[in-house]
């Protein structure tokens, strides 16, 4: 499933480019996460390259030195809009700081998407694809309950809560 997420995200970005252009030179996407360490960016990295190398682009991949490092994934951006991407995935560290940075690439015609956190405001993107933790929470503690019903753990569980 997640691995048709990656992929419906980069085919849908380099569709969304003009079929000439996309012919006539091989497609620069960025991709830019919050760190290199974390397992779930890890995985997320080698989806993308994945996808690149099946939908012939070019995956250029940026990531944070630290959780938090905003100045390197403000300079990824840079250094992809200089290199001539069109597009660019982003998990971006901080919706807000990040958010002028994004808006001189989207200025440059180079499409945003933001993965698993949106910006602040949203519309600084051109698409999100994250999670509602609040609503999995919702669904895992239904699911919970259901199993469990009044069973004397979920007694437990709810004083906890």
């Amino acid at each position: 499933m997640k691995s048709l997420l990656r992929k419906s995200m980069l085919a849908a970005m380099i569709a969304s480019l003009p079929m000439a252009q996309a012919a006539a030179e091989e497609v620069l996407v960025g991709l830019i996460t919050k760190t290199n360490t974390n397992p779930f960016f890890v995985k997320m990295k080698e989806g993308a390259q994945q996808s690149a190398d099946q939908l012939g682009a070019k995956l250029s991949s940026f990531s944070g030195r630290f959780d938090g490092d905003t100045d390197s994934q403000v300079q990824a951006i840079e250094n992809l809009v200089a290199a001539g991407a069109k597009g660019i995935l982003i998990t971006p560290s901080d919706p807000q700081a990040l958010a002028p940075a994004v808006k001189r690439a989207r200025d440059a015609g180079v499409l945003v998407i933001a993965l698993d956190t949106p910006f602040s405001p949203a519309s600084v993107a051109d698409a999100t694809f994250a999670t509602d933790n609040f609503k999995a929470g919702q669904l895992i503690g239904e699911w919970a309950k259901a199993k469990m019903g009044d069973d004397a753990r979920m007694q437990k569980l709810r004083c906890w809560i």
